[in-house]
């Protein structure tokens, strides 16, 4: 091994990141780590973007994550990685900086889409995905008392509609589902949280388009495809989101909605590179071998310990990344928790034990469990979480993992690890 001391960079600065570069010091690498950051803060909670730091209950040192660890890293915040070269281990940063690694970690996570149409400059109107976002979001509210409009029936829709009523603003959720959170839930309990939104008075235009835009220096018009106008004080778009892989087009990654992966973590196509959290798109075998990326604060924070794990064992002794996903949402103080892959559900089967009992729906495809979604119901998530745990893979994709197949299909290089030791 050479003696010039190994460097890891990782890319990206939120949880994912954080996660992974703990990880790679717990299990022993003792060379130079480098985390770059596109934004000027440390590590934050993010799923208080849409809650706690919109609606003035959170300051932004509160959001602020802590290390579970000393990193002894060096922290490039306010700094863009802009392009890669795999072939040379060079990340190149403004000023024409090239930074080489021996390992890389990309963990540049997702943006808020912005919606075709919509204005994109005019400052009542914004996305709402970062904490500049929420502190300009909170703090244009503290100027008026007018209505605010919410493009977007997902869950960062549903959330800041939660936080205006929680303001006691007028608050207007506006989609073209003809329900909220029915992609990620399923229509039934889809439905349910609707009426709970409706119940505690957030307006709902659903199954409509948005025809065209007025906009007023305070104000905006927002004209329906059923013929309503609606005028806001501030809008919010919560439309989806998209990967933040831009700069690693030209590299020779597979970056089509994220960062192809093996099911080690491992990008396909490089040597010694993984990807971790929202970016990263890989097959969990648990499921099947289709590669999805998962956009939940708590896949983010797994993904990114197994990914510093695979890199430091290199891809021949890498194991399968192959979690039970899980994902809360509060809404209207209803706690709704899911585990699995509901959206992977053809049939969903809900349970209601008496009339106004916590639902709980269980999601099956091809007769096999694949999710199950409850409301306020903690120890049922936890028992359903326990028999993910226990449930066998399929025997086809055991025998995918032990042959270690996947990277020789993909074409990917089956290089050494980078070193736990320097």
């Amino acid at each position: 091994m050479s003696r010039r001391r190994e460097r890891i960079v990782v890319a990206g600065a939120g949880v994912a990141g954080l996660r992974a570069a703990e990880r790679l010091r717990e299990l022993g690498f003792a060379g130079e780590l480098v985390i770059i950051g596109a934004e000027p803060h440390r590590p934050y909670h993010r799923p208080a973007v849409s809650k706690q730091l919109v609606t003035d209950e959170w300051k932004p040192a509160d959001a602020i994550l802590p290390a579970y660890r000393a990193l002894d890293a060096h922290w490039r915040l306010g700094t863009t990685a802009l392009r890669l070269d795999p072939s040379r281990r060079l990340l190149a940063l403004p000023g024409e900086e090239k930074l080489r690694y021996d390992g890389l970690v990309i963990a540049t996570g997702i943006a808020a889409k912005h919606l075709p149409g919509a204005p994109g400059h005019h400052p009542r109107i914004q996305r709402l995905r970062t904490l500049r976002d929420a502190l300009t979001l909170r703090a244009g509210l503290a100027g008026d008392k007018g209505p605010v409009v919410v493009v977007g029936t997902g869950f960062t829709g549903c959330e800041v509609a939660c936080a205006m009523r929680a303001l006691r603003r007028t608050v207007t959720i506006v989609g073209r589902s003809s329900m909220l959170l029915a992609t990620s839930l399923g229509p039934e309990l889809g439905a349910r949280l609707t009426r709970l939104h409706h119940d505690n008075g957030v307006r709902l235009e659903l199954g409509v388009g948005i025809a065209h835009w007025g906009i007023k220096a305070d104000a905006a018009a927002i004209y329906l495809s059923n013929g309503k106008i609606l005028l806001a004080s501030h809008v919010v778009l919560a439309v989806g989101s998209t990967p933040g892989v831009g700069w690693l087009r030209g590299s020779g990654l597979v970056v089509d909605n994220g960062v192809l992966c093996e099911p080690t973590c491992h990008a396909v196509g490089a040597r010694d590179i993984v990807a971790a959290g929202d970016v990263a798109r890989w097959p969990n075998l648990r499921f099947d071998r289709t590669p999805r990326r998962i956009e939940h604060w708590i896949n983010a924070v797994e993904m990114g310990r197994a990914a510093a794990e695979s890199l430091l064992a290199g891809r021949s002794a890498a194991k399968p990344f192959t979690p039970v996903p899980r994902f809360w949402t509060e809404q209207h103080g209803v706690r709704v928790q899911a585990v699995g892959l509901p959206e992977l559900n053809e049939r969903s089967h809900p349970r209601h034990p008496a009339a106004g009992a916590p639902a709980i729906t269980r999601y099956a495809r091809d007769g096999r469990l694949v999710g199950v979604a409850a409301l306020d119901q903690p120890g049922a998530i936890v028992d359903m979480t326990r028999r993910f745990d226990q449930q066998r893979l399929d025997d086809r994709l055991q025998r995918t993992v032990k042959e270690q197949r996947w990277h020789t299909i993909a074409g990917a290089s089956t290089s050494d690890s980078v070193s736990s030791r320097s």
